[in-house]
């Protein structure tokens, strides 16, 4: 793994095991998790660990509390589950430093098991503080990073701590990341078909400049595909676009011409005369071809792009999928991500789908067990295609 050890390879019997896993799971308003998919994804490293006969201290954010202790995002409902799933107690500690976390630590038996709140509860760890970090680096004898999902973050934990101890890997997440998102990708058995959607632009230049020296088809949807549509000279009506932007579109859209990657738009979307992103309903819906009329804004890829697309993709030995292809939060405008998802699942390639709504889509329109690989981290994963350094990488190789 690039200079990267895994976790097999350190010696962890009676150590203490600082793993930064990923926790950050939806929560229902009653604080129960609606989604175990990261805590399901950490086990297979915590389980090693346990049967190593380590002393596991578990590490994760969950949403965005801004730096301070807010209840409704404490890490103790993912105790429970954990739990449950390890058949074995969960020590639930209300803090992530300080004297009582390093004394409960410091009391840990061999195989047992220990979760930190919230380690976005103190403002340090976002701001990769190296007082803060030397703190949790204090708590550990081994440190492993199994969040990859949180790779490209410089944080305390990700990153920061990581210098301060001595032994340091990769968890087996992390590892099946890289496998799939680098090696697949990096040298992909052909035709190698990309599909590629979100809101902008501007969040896929990097990828899709990256991917057009290795894909052989680019299928664009989502709302980025209307600034292309703008360098095409069509009237997009009311839809979300970048202006700013649309001389980058015409850039790309040469370059793929350039190299011979058949780079493909929608030829016919879904469009709405009304969003409503807090109701999460549309007005009425109307399919237009080529120009959208306007007063109505595109919300999803039209019946016929559905079509085409889901044969390339059918057609395909490797498909990479990141970004859904309209308005995936309103049901009435998720058909497209679902029927892509479809798609993947009948493909007999390999299927490697890059985290966040893609994932739900996967999930929702129950095609899991179909898919070769889904990747935890959205950001993440993104990153790496681009072959930018990933922080929390990074600190495993020094």
């Amino acid at each position: 793994m690039d200079g990267i050890k895994s976790v097999r390879e350190l010696a962890v019997e009676k150590k203490r095991v600082f793993v930064r896993a990923d926790f950050n799971v939806p929560l229902d308003p009653s604080g129960t998790v609606t989604d175990d998919t990261r805590i399901t994804a950490a086990l297979p490293t915590i389980q090693y660990l346990l049967e190593q006969g380590a002393k596991v201290i578990l590490a994760s954010h969950l949403g965005r509390p801004k730096g301070k202790r807010n209840m409704q995002y404490s890490l103790q409902p993912v105790a429970r589950i954990l739990a449950t799933r390890l058949n074995q107690p969960v020590l639930f500690l209300d803090d992530c430093i300080g004297k009582d976390a390093e004394q409960a630590v410091a009391d840990m038996a061999e195989n047992s098991v220990v979760l930190l709140e919230n380690l976005r509860f103190h403002p340090e760890e976002e701001a990769n503080d190296e007082a803060f970090a030397k703190q949790l680096a204090a708590l550990a004898d081994v440190y492993v990073n199994d969040a990859f999902g949180t790779m490209h973050r410089a944080h305390a934990s990700t990153a920061g701590m990581a210098p301060f101890v001595s032994q340091k890997a990769a968890g087996f997440l992390v590892e099946k990341e890289l496998n799939f998102l680098k090696e697949k990708i990096d040298v992909p058995q052909h035709p190698f078909c990309v599909v590629l959607g979100g809101a902008k632009v501007s969040d896929k230049i990097g990828v899709i400049e990256a991917l057009l020296e290795k894909a052989d088809q680019i299928l664009i949807g989502g709302g980025m595909c209307f600034t292309f549509a703008l360098a095409q000279g069509k009237n997009i009506g009311n839809s979300l676009a970048e202006p700013d932007k649309v001389e980058l579109a015409k850039e790309l859209l040469e370059k793929a011409k350039a190299r011979g990657v058949d780079l493909r738009l929608p030829t016919d979307v879904v469009a709405s005369d009304a969003v409503d992103m807090k109701a999460r309903t549309l007005g009425a819906t109307k399919i237009f071809e080529s120009n959208i009329d306007n007063g109505w804004q595109g919300v999803d890829i039209g019946p016929k792009t559905v079509e085409d697309y889901a044969s390339c993709i059918r057609a395909a030995k490797t498909v990479f999928w990141n970004g859904p292809m309209g308005i995936f939060e309103i049901q009435a405008s998720a058909e497209g991500s679902f029927r892509i998802a479809q798609a993947l699942a009948a493909c007999e390639g390999t299927t490697i789908v890059g985290g966040g709504d893609c994932v739900k889509a996967v999930r929702q329109s129950g095609c899991t067990a179909d898919i070769t690989f889904l990747s935890t981290g959205g950001g993440a994963s993104l990153k790496l295609l681009e072959g930018k350094p990933l922080p929390g990488l990074e600190a495993l190789k020094r």
